[in-house]
């Protein structure tokens, strides 16, 4: 069944509340569009919402967490890895205090709300913080199982969400080891790295390609010897992202590579250092290559 990531996250998060009376959460005037409106319902005495403040929001929740709370702050990713940057890094990374920024709305599929909302860069500027552990689930099932795993985790921690449904790929079954990269489909030859909704593109294309489809939903720490194992099995390798190929997965897995002798060319299936711009999120992922088709006609050459 196809669902919103960020629904998944508003679910988890209202139970999270429900039983540890030491998680707070916080929103900057997205309340229902973020989801953490679910967490309100439960417990909304460990519910604050800073206005349209994203910066002092991160304020708050480096208070909240100094004070020993468990912290989840929420907006769009564009405003929460981007304007609240700052504070992030000097008030909540430099002291690695216990903050979960669980931002929404993240990449091209955010759709008509155009290149101003359109986060294309949010995974690269958190990679970059120290203390920062970074998420990209891919689905329903994932998600909820990151937001239960990043609660658990001491320190700073980013989860990008999307707007948009999403297929499922995982079902409740499904047992996540975060420290490993997750391969979903083997194949011959070419091996596809995907993160988030790039996920489902890359399995619909594996099947004419008949490539391995690997699921990279940890960016920091990332699985390095999975990924170096992976690059020498196969004779080429893709990163496929929703986001700038500068700084996301292309670079994180461009990053491993350059540590070792391994010689597998590695190449980027994603926003080729552009903004994006308004319209449905269907046709905008088309327009940008994000599709399996162009993946097909990318691979194929």
């Amino acid at each position: 069944m196809a669902q919103e990531t960020r629904n998944a996250y508003g679910e988890k998060l209202a139970e999270l509340v429900a039983k540890d009376k030491n998680v707070v959460v916080l929103d900057a005037d997205l309340t229902k569009s973020t989801k953490t409106i679910e967490a309100k319902k439960v417990a909304p005495e460990r519910h604050f919402n800073a206005g349209i403040a994203e910066a002092n929001m991160m304020g708050m929740a480096a208070g909240l967490a100094a004070s020993g709370k468990t912290v989840f702050a929420s907006s769009f990713a564009v405003f929460a890895a981007g304007r609240a940057f700052e504070i992030i890094r000097n008030s909540i990374c430099y002291p690695k205090l216990n903050v979960k920024v669980c931002a929404t709305h993240a990449g091209l599929s955010v759709g008509e709300d155009g290149a101003s909302h359109q986060s294309v860069e949010d995974v690269g500027i958190m990679r970059t913080l120290p203390n920062m552990k970074v998420f990209v689930p891919c689905d329903q099932y994932e998600a909820k199982a990151v937001v239960e795993y990043v609660a658990k985790l001491d320190g700073p921690c980013y989860v990008r969400l999307g707007r948009g449904k999403v297929e499922d790929v995982y079902d409740e079954n499904k047992v996540f080891d975060f420290s490993k990269v997750d391969v979903l489909r083997q194949g011959k030859d070419v091996v596809l790295f995907a993160m988030g909704l790039m996920v489902q593109e890359a399995l619909k294309a594996a099947e004419e390609l008949n490539a391995t489809v690997v699921n990279v939903s940890s960016l920091k720490p990332i699985d390095e010897e999975g990924i170096k194992e992976l690059l020498k099995s196969h004779k080429k390798a893709y990163a496929l992202e929703e986001h700038n190929i500068y700084g996301g997965l292309y670079s994180a897995i461009a990053e491993v590579k350059t540590k070792t002798d391994i010689t597998t060319p590695v190449y980027p299936i994603g926003i080729n250092d552009t903004f994006g711009e308004s319209g449905k999120a269907k046709d905008v992922l088309q327009k940008y290559g994000l599709t399996a088709e162009n993946v097909i006609k990318v691979v194929k050459g």
